[in-house]
């Protein structure tokens, strides 16, 4: 558990800032019907966010949630994906309540503000901004931009270093076992919001420092840190 004060904040985006599941999934199944498959529904898509896209094309063309090597029709698929989420990645996200509030209060409050993701830049950027909130950011790192994904420490190592704060006064938000397991490595603190994608009966069985209802309650929260 974090005894003091956080100089960055880490978000994750899909599931912990934004409700994606619904493009995710428009987009998934749109490209299943372009190649005569079974569409599999929101839900089923849910279970499948938080790898990547890559993954997430993989997981469609196979049914499976670690699939091996490339299943047949990937490189049409993921063309497809690519064109069809690139034209919808906005149409019915929005940002999940007190998100708002909560990044505007702790911009005003001096920490910094970053967003690391494992999704592709060119949805994040466009998807954070349409949704008002690249603004609050003072570094938005992208899937395609870090030679290693989350669940692997790199992308909190680097966006640590980036700004020189030590991993020790960094820590992430964010709503899955990815997220925990990239800020245990990296030595950042770790707290988990109950809404997201994690796929668990409780949240709780992340093992995170903190469960949080709403990113609104996170400023008081962490003024509270500076008291112990």
């Amino acid at each position: 558990m974090m005894a003091m004060r956080p100089e960055l904040i880490a978000f994750d985006l899909d599931g912990t800032l934004v409700d994606s599941a619904p493009d995710i999934a428009y987009a998934i199944d749109t490209m299943l019907g372009h190649l005569d498959r079974t569409p599999v529904g929101e839900e089923r898509v849910k279970s499948w966010i938080g790898n990547g896209v890559t993954m997430m094309v993989k997981r469609a063309l196979t049914g499976e949630l670690w699939p091996t090597g490339t299943p047949l029709l990937y490189e049409k698929a993921f063309a497809v994906f690519m064109e069809i989420y690139g034209a919808n990645s906005c149409e019915r996200s929005h940002l999940f309540p007190g998100v708002m509030e909560g990044l505007r209060q702790l911009k005003s409050e001096g920490y910094i503000v970053t967003c690391i993701t494992n999704k592709h830049s060119n949805f994040t950027r466009p998807l954070l901004e349409h949704l008002a909130v690249a603004e609050y950011m003072d570094f938005i790192g992208c899937g395609d931009q870090f030679e290693r994904l989350k669940p692997d420490p790199f992308p909190l190592l680097k966006t640590a270093e980036r700004f020189n704060v030590q991993p020790s006064r960094a820590i992430m938000i964010g709503d899955s076992a990815n997220d925990v397991e990239a800020a245990r490595a990296a030595g950042f603190g770790i707290y988990c919001v109950p809404y997201g994608y994690h796929n668990l009966a409780c949240v709780e069985d992340l093992h995170a420092d903190r469960v949080i209802d709403s990113i609104a309650e996170l400023p008081a929260l962490l003024s509270g840190l500076l008291d112990r």
